[in-house]
């Protein structure tokens, strides 16, 4: 009987944990890291599409947000890190800023104003927004997000953590 007792105590422990564990905030970096974020555009622009995560690897969605902006507005590094894209990709020019926590920022339409493997800082200019998004009237910029592998909503960065319950 006390053997029954000891497990199902256990076992309502682990639930307890894993219930716990699985409500809790996901941080996009590590509670160590310095690294605080800002808006790209300046003042903070209006979303004209938000984030849609896609229901699979190459599912449907919208892979980030798209922020009202003008033509030749001067696109700033959300916190510091490296460059390790800027230039032309499919049809338009993009700069890629890999961050600390393996995070991954990008930033389209814009024109270059830095170099794969620039060290940048938080509000440094790293190039201009162009015209030519789809679905804009006159310009806007396309903000994206990636942590590892996943495609992550980029206002959690300027906004804070979401709450992210896990499946059972």
């Amino acid at each position: 009987m006390r053997n029954v007792i000891a497990i199902l105590l256990g076992a309502a422990l682990a639930c307890c944990c894993a219930l716990t564990a699985a409500a809790a905030p996901t941080p996009l970096l590590p509670a160590s890291s310095p690294a605080r974020f800002s808006w790209p555009l300046v003042p903070a622009p209006e979303v004209l599409r938000p984030f849609e995560a896609p229901g699979s690897a190459f599912g449907p969605g919208h892979r980030g947000v798209d922020l009202a902006g003008e033509p030749g507005q001067p696109v700033l590094a959300a916190t510091d890190g490296v460059v390790v894209h800027a230039g032309w990709l499919v049809d338009r020019n993009v700069v890629s800023v890999e961050h600390a926590g393996g995070l991954r920022t990008s930033y389209e339409p814009t024109s270059p104003e830095v170099s794969a493997g620039d060290q940048v800082t938080q509000g440094q200019v790293i190039g201009h927004l162009e015209p030519g998004h789809p679905e804009c009237a006159t310009a806007c910029l396309h903000w994206g997000l990636r942590e590892g592998g996943e495609y992550r909503d980029p206002l959690e960065l300027v906004r804070g953590t979401r709450v992210r319950l896990l499946p059972w």
